[in-house]
């Protein structure tokens, strides 16, 4: 009987033994960053710097929110040191995937939840969290605050002063992007600071910068959603009654519905391209966060003078 006992207790540590083992490796294979956005990645490339490998999953021009991933991405989701995604709904394709990382054992960062977000502005979609948070450079800040202190638990092999450092360099950039965007829009008169948009993607810019979002095209936070002819109807009426003198669009989509939309006002209206969810192909001027809102900016403004 003694001597069960003791065999029972051997086999016991030795499971015990592989288990701890096997978790331990399972740790130790784990390297990289991996991020679903193309604005997160340039954001997180920049805080890494030269001490971790990034790896992207949405390339120039992606959509989020229709964006899915490949089997070889997933199982590279899975050995990651840190996965990093936006959430509040954004990446609705990913999630799952993002589930099953977590699941596993991968450590995980919703910037998103971690940025004080704001509710949708539209009443179709009353407080559902607004996951475009990027609009707004401060909640940038914020989350590139977030990242590093992740990066530095999380991400074995960094220098956790060369994470600070490329985490301080790139906020003073950020807080320059803030002071030059508030000194643009300041020469916008507040009756001229009205935004229709493609879908509603630019309300913390406006929480942010004293803009009222009047509507969009599409009156959801995602592209995969479609308006009808009421909608429509009723969005016209208000641009007509706000006098807005331009429709933003995301430069990387269709904007056929933009156009009819701008006929249907009977009003000089302009379609105006941004880029709003996702950064361009090299040589079209939003490569990086800071370009593409810099370009924004811009378009902004010549569009509502």
């Amino acid at each position: 009987m003694r001597r069960r006992t003791v065999i029972g207790a051997l086999l016991g540590a030795l499971a015990l033994s592989l288990a701890t083992t096997g978790c331990s490796t399972a740790d130790e294979d784990r390297a990289g960053i991996v991020v679903t956005t193309n604005i997160l990645g340039d954001i997180t490339q920049r805080i890494a710097g030269d001490q971790a490998e990034v790896t992207v999953l949405m390339g120039a021009g992606t959509d989020p929110h229709s964006f899915g991933i490949s089997a070889r991405q997933a199982a590279g989701i899975e050995s990651a040191a840190l996965l990093v995604y936006n959430g509040l709904g954004l990446e609705e394709g990913v999630l799952r995937h993002v589930e099953a990382a977590a699941g596993s054992g991968t450590p995980t960062l919703e910037v998103g939840a971690e940025i004080d977000p704001l509710p949708y502005t539209s009443d179709a979609m009353a407080g559902e969290p607004d996951p475009h948070f990027w609009t707004d450079p401060q909640r940038v800040a914020t989350a590139t605050e977030r990242i590093a202190d992740r990066i530095i638990e999380d991400v074995p092999g960094v220098d956790a002063d060369r994470i600070r450092e490329n985490s301080a360099a790139y906020l003073a950039e950020v807080g320059e992007l803030d002071a030059w965007m508030t000194d643009e829009f300041a020469s916008l008169p507040a009756e001229r600071r009205a935004l229709v948009t493609n879908h509603h993607v630019f309300g913390y810019l406006a929480d942010r910068y004293g803009f009222t979002v009047i509507g969009a095209v599409i009156p959801s936070g995602t592209t995969l959603a479609s308006p009808s002819a009421s909608d429509l109807e009723s969005l016209a009426g208000a641009i007509r009654e706000a006098g807005v003198p331009a429709i933003f669009v995301e430069a990387q989509q269709p904007d056929r519905l933009a156009q009819v939309l701008a006929e249907e006002t009977g009003l000089q209206v302009d379609v105006v391209p941004l880029f709003s969810e996702s950064l361009s192909a090299p040589g079209e001027g939003a490569e990086t966060y800071l370009d593409l809102m810099r370009s924004n900016t811009r378009a902004i403004v010549a569009g509502l003078r």
